[in-house]
């Protein structure tokens, strides 16, 4: 947990705006770098979960990845912003103001400070079948509901994963996934039918640089 305190000013204006009972997907990540794929993933969250907004939360960086070839916070954030092309898509740089890089820590901040939205974490497949390793796992499904979007061919991985069958009681049907931010925590969806083979990591040249967009 991060013990660092952080004056309240700082934190409402890393804070998107918002209204109270907004629905809004939180998509975390390094974004290094942003691509297509994470606007189609938002894309896609807003319309099946019946979202108002999707906030992409850059880290400063993933504790479980080797940070040597991360681009410099600044750049990822304007880069994420080209990217993003849509006026629900809102860039938040929030998990560094709040020096963590730890989605609880982020977790626990968002309902300190913005307690009127309902919040969905968004994630893909893959993270779902590491989710057991991320810190304070079960405390993360216990505060925010979260929506798992298909990553083919991760499905099986995913799905068969320590924390997916801790999990399986509290997972809805696919078909109920518009009512997921009004529900309360635990609850979460896996959500098929968006097919990607882009991510960040085949958009990065082996010494870390960006390779050009196409």
């Amino acid at each position: 947990m991060s013990s660092i305190f952080v004056l309240p000013r700082f934190v409402a204006q890393a804070l998107p705006p918002y209204t109270e009972g907004m629905r809004i997907g939180l998509l975390g990540g390094s974004f290094n770098p942003p691509h297509a794929a994470h606007r189609a993933i938002s894309r896609f969250a807003l319309k099946r979960l019946q979202l108002d907004r999707v906030w992409w939360l850059v880290t400063p960086g993933n504790p479980l990845k080797e940070r040597g070839a991360l681009r410099e916070l600044g750049a990822r954030m304007e880069a994420a912003r080209a990217v993003a092309q849509d006026p629900r898509i809102a860039v938040s740089c929030l998990e560094s103001v709040i020096r963590t890089r730890y989605t609880i820590d982020t977790i626990n901040t968002l309902r300190r400070r913005a307690s009127g939205p309902r919040f969905v974490w968004i994630m893909g497949a893959d993270n779902l079948a590491q989710f057991h390793r991320w810190q304070d796992w079960r405390r993360i499904a216990a505060q925010v509901p979260i929506a798992v979007i298909d990553r083919p061919p991760q499905s099986f991985r995913a799905l068969a994963s320590p924390a997916a069958q801790a999990l399986a009681r509290y997972r809805l049907p696919e078909n109920e996934a518009a009512g997921l931010a009004g529900r309360p925590a635990p609850a979460w969806v896996f959500l098929t039918g968006l097919k990607l083979n882009l991510s960040s990591t085949g958009l990065r040249n082996p010494d870390g640089s960006w390779k050009p967009a196409k």
